[in-house]
C-alpha cells in the first residue's frame, strides 16, 4: 500500500508560477494543508500498525516540509529520494503559467503542455525515473509507504502504478488537500478535513 501526498500550497502555486525544480516555501495555507494531511494519515495508519511504514519524500523544500509535518504527527523518519522530484520545466521555470500558455497558444488544450518546455524534462524520461523508483519498492501486500511528492510527479507515479495511458495519467487531478491510496492496482482519493486559509500578518 502507498499513501501518496502532494506538498501543500506554495507561494509560487498561489501566484500561478511554474515551479519545476525551483524552491518555493509553503504559504500559511500550505502549512495548514500539510497538517491536515498529517491528521488524516494519523487516522489511516493506526499507531499500533506503524512499525513497518516508511515515509519517503522529494528533497525539494516544499515536499520535505510537508513530509516533516507528517513525520512529526506519526513519529516516522523522513527519507529523501531524488527520483521523486517535480518535472524540470527548463526555461519556463519561475514564469507565470498564463504567460507561458499565452505565448504558446498551440499548446492550449494539451494536457502534456508542460513537457514542451525548452530544456525541460520529457514525459518519457520522467516516467522512467518514477517507474524505476516504484519497481524497487517492496511488493504488495508487504509494501507500506507514505510518499510526499509533487503535482506532475504524483500524476505520473499514479499512472505508472495503475498502468494508465498517457492521456489518462495526465488528466488526473492534483489536489493539495487529499491523500491517494494505491493498493491492489487501484487508486482511491481520500479528502482531508476542510482547511480555512489562515490570516497572514505583516
Amino acid at each position: 500500500m502507498i499513501y501518496l501526498c502532494r506538498h501543500g500550497q506554495t507561494f509560487h502555486n498561489r501566484e500561478g508560477r511554474l515551479q519545476g525544480r525551483l524552491e518555493s516555501d509553503l504559504t500559511p495555507l500550505g502549512q495548514a494543508q500539510a497538517r491536515a494531511m498529517a491528521a488524516l494519515l494519523d487516522d489511516l495508519v493506526p499507531p499500533a500498525e506503524r512499525a513497518p511504514w516508511r515515509l519517503v519524500a522529494s528533497p525539494l523544500r516544499r515536499a520535505r516540509h510537508t513530509a516533516e509535518a507528517i513525520a512529526g504527527r506519526l513519529g516516522l523518519t523522513v527519507e529523501l529520494d531524488e527520483r521523486l522530484v517535480e518535472i524540470d520545466v527548463g526555461e519556463w521555470s519561475g514564469r507565470l503559467r498564463e504567460e507561458v500558455r499565452g505565448a504558446n497558444p498551440h499548446l492550449l488544450g494539451d494536457d502534456a503542455w508542460g513537457f514542451h518546455a525548452p530544456g525541460g524534462e520529457t514525459y518519457e524520461a520522467m516516467t522512467a525515473r518514477l517507474g524505476a523508483w516504484l519497481s524497487e519498492q517492496a511488493a504488495e501486500p508487504e509494501r507500506r509507504l507514505i510518499v510526499v511528492s509533487h503535482g506532475v510527479a504524483g500524476r505520473l507515479l499514479r499512472g505508472a502504478y495503475a498502468g494508465l495511458s498517457k492521456e489518462e495519467t495526465l488528466s488526473q487531478d492534483i489536489p493539495q488537500d487529499a491523500v491517494f491510496r494505491l493498493v491492489d492496482g487501484r487508486i482511491a482519493r481520500i479528502d482531508c478535513a476542510p482547511v480555512a486559509e489562515p490570516a497572514e500578518h505583516a
